[in-house]
């Protein structure tokens, strides 16, 4: 559950030559209101950047328009659908968030997104807390609801014709790193960078090193 605030630490490492346009997914409520997002904001032919659910949601977006995307970046995303135990987990999730107050992320639960090394830092763990008690739980129910059905698109990666990066981290409790390497294997087009001493939340936990390889992918260095 993220909004641009998520991307604050790494555009400006960027450079100048870069044009920067958040696609605002926190602001759709189902499936259908996230694909039009995607549609609506990213350019004709645009160099998608995604991350987590985004990423499963861009990658979605270039098998169905080939022609409107240049090139794909997928970090901490799965091309996988969930797995029976994650989607039975996710309802029981959904069903004390619905009866209960919310208070913003636990720390409990951020360690189960952001790498303990990480978790005494401000601009890593103070965005998230942010982010999650201020997009609030309705949005929370919403994208649970939304993103938990996904069908498993692994095998339709070799359709990408389109230059891909996937970016993971290997101690990422949330994507198995396993899905980055399959994926990888399945889309002859791409190329994988994998982190260390980073959570799910390679954004904000590694934003110069994500920034580096985004450089380097897009030929800017």
């Amino acid at each position: 559950m993220c909004d641009a605030r998520m991307w604050s630490g790494l555009t400006p490492l960027l450079g100048d030559a870069v044009d920067c346009r958040f696609v605002p997914l926190h602001e759709a409520h189902d499936r259908d209101a996230m694909r039009h997002a995607i549609a609506t904001h990213s350019a004709p032919a645009a160099n998608l950047v995604a991350f987590s659910l985004g990423g499963y949601l861009a990658l979605e977006h270039a098998l169905a328009h080939p022609g409107r995307v240049k090139s794909l970046v997928l970090i901490a995303a799965s091309a996988k659908g969930l797995e029976a135990d994650e989607i039975a987990r996710r309802q029981r999730t959904m069903k004390v968030l619905a009866s209960h107050a919310y208070g913003g992320m636990a720390p409990a639960q951020l360690r189960e997104f952001v790498h303990p090394s990480n978790l005494d830092k401000p601009e890593v763990v103070g965005v998230i807390r942010q982010m999650a008690l201020e997009l609030g739980k309705e949005l929370l129910l919403a994208q649970f609801a939304a993103s938990t059905e996904r069908t498993d698109l692994l095998d339709r990666l070799p359709e990408l014709r389109c230059p891909v990066l996937l970016v993971g981290s290997e101690d990422d409790h949330k994507v198995d790193p396993a899905d980055l390497r399959a994926m990888h294997a399945r889309c002859p087009s791409s190329h994988l960078v994998m982190l260390r001493d980073c959570g799910h939340m390679i954004p904000p936990e590694a934003p110069f090193t994500l920034a580096r390889a985004l450089r380097e992918f897009h030929g800017l260095n």
